[in-house]
C-alpha cells in the first residue's frame, strides 16, 4: 500500500519556496530524528539549487541516541551541509542554529548584508515550536496535526538575521514505500490518508527485530521475536483490554494505541531507519519508479509491413 498526501496548499508552498530561495543565504531543513531519511524532502533538494544547508534533527529526545549520532555523521559528511540534533523545548541548543547558519555563510551578516535564512520541513516536524523557542514567545502557531502553518512568516531573530518560516510540505509522490509508513506513524501525514492498522503493523514489523525490549516493557508481551506483526498486534490488544463483544480482539483500537505510544515516546526512544537501511529503500524506490515510468510510456507505432 503506497501512502500519498499532498493537499492543495502544499502546491502553493512549493511555488513560494521556489520564489523565495533566490534571495536566501542558508536553508534550514528540519528533519524528524526518528526518521531522518524519510523526512528529508527530495523536492527541496531540487529547489535549493546547491545553497548551504543546515539539517536539524528535531525531536532528538524521542529518538534512539545511537542512531541520531549515526545520522548526524551521515549528513555532516555531505558537501556544504552541516547537521545538529535538537530538542525544541531546550532554549540554548536551539539558539545554536544561528551560529551554525553564520558558519555556513560567513560573508553574510551586519545591516548591509543581513543573513537571510529559510526554514523548511515536513508537517508536524516542530518548526513552529522551534521558532517560538527562539523568539521566547508564541511567534508561530503550533499544533499536533499536520499542516498547522499555512502562510510564510518572516521572523527577526537578530538585527541582521531574518528567518523565513514556510508551511510544512511533503512532496507530490513518495517513491520509498517504507517512508510513507514511517511518515504516517510520526504524524506527518493527515489521518485520512492512511489505514492505521496497516501503519501499526509496519511499525511493529520494524520494532520486533530492532526494539523487542521496548515492546516487552510497554506491553508485557514476552518472547517478542516469536511473533509476527499481526500476532503481536493481537497480543497488545488483549493486554490493553481492546476486546469487542464475543471476545474478539479490536485490532483497530490496538493500532491506535501503538501509534500513539510511538509518537509520545511511551515505547521509549526509537528510530525507524538507519542511514544504510534508507539507502537501500531509496535505491529500490528509484528502481521501481523508473520501471513504473517505463511501463507508462506509449508503445511505439507498429510498422506497416504490408506491401503497397
Amino acid at each position: 500500500m503506497a501512502i500519498q498526501w499532498f493537499p492543495g496548499h502544499m502546491h502553493l508552498t512549493r511555488k513560494a519556496i521556489g520564489e523565495r530561495i533566490k534571495d536566501i543565504d542558508v536553508v534550514i531543513e528540519m528533519l524528524d530524528a526518528r526518521l531522518p531519511g524519510s523526512s528529508a524532502n527530495p523536492m527541496l533538494a531540487e529547489l535549493i539549487e546547491g545553497k548551504p544547508a543546515l539539517k536539524i534533527l528535531s525531536k532528538q529526545d524521542l529518538a534512539d541516541p545511537v542512531q541520531t549520532l549515526a545520522w548526524l555523521a551521515h549528513y555532516n559528511a555531505l558537501p556544504s551541509v552541516s547537521a545538529m540534533g535538537l530538542d525544541t523545548s531546550v532554549v540554548f541548543p536551539a539558539k545554536a542554529l544561528i551560529d551554525a547558519s553564520r558558519q555556513l555563510a560567513p560573508n553574510r551578516g551586519g545591516m548591509v548584508k543581513p543573513m537571510r535564512v529559510l526554514i523548511c520541513g515536513i508537517p508536524n516536524v516542530g518548526k513552529s515550536t522551534l521558532i517560538n523557542t527562539l523568539k521566547g514567545k508564541r511567534a508561530a502557531k503550533t499544533g499536533d496535526e499536520a499542516g498547522v502553518t499555512k502562510l510564510e512568516q518572516r521572523i527577526t531573530l537578530a538585527d541582521d538575521f531574518y528567518l523565513y518560516d514556510t508551511p510544512g510540505v511533503l512532496w507530490p509522490r513518495i517513491i520509498v514505500e517504507q517512508s510513507g509508513f514511517n511518515l504516517a506513524a510520526s504524524g506527518a501525514i493527515g489521518v485520512n490518508a492512511f489505514d492505521e492498522e496497516v501503519v501499526a503493523l509496519e511499525l511493529l514489523n520494524y520494532l520486533i527485530p530492532n526494539y523487542p525490549q521496548a515492546i516487552t516493557e510497554r506491553y508485557k508481551v514476552q518472547d517478542v521475536a516469536s511473533h509476527t506483526d499481526e500476532t503481536l498486534l493481537e497480543a497488545i490488544a488483549r493486554q490493553r483490554g481492546a476486546i469487542q463483544s464475543g471476545g474478539r480482539v479490536n485490532t483497530t483500537k490496538a493500532a491506535e494505541i501503538v501509534i500513539h505510544d510511538f509518537r509520545s515516546a511511551a515505547l521509549g526512544r526509537l528510530t525507524l531507519e538507519t542511514p544504510a537501511e534508507f539507502a537501500i529503500w531509496l535505491a529500490e524506490g528509484k528502481k521501481a519508479d523508473a520501471e513504473r515510468a517505463q511501463r507508462k510510456k506509449p508503445a511505439p507505432p507498429k510498422k506497416d509491413t504490408q506491401r503497397r
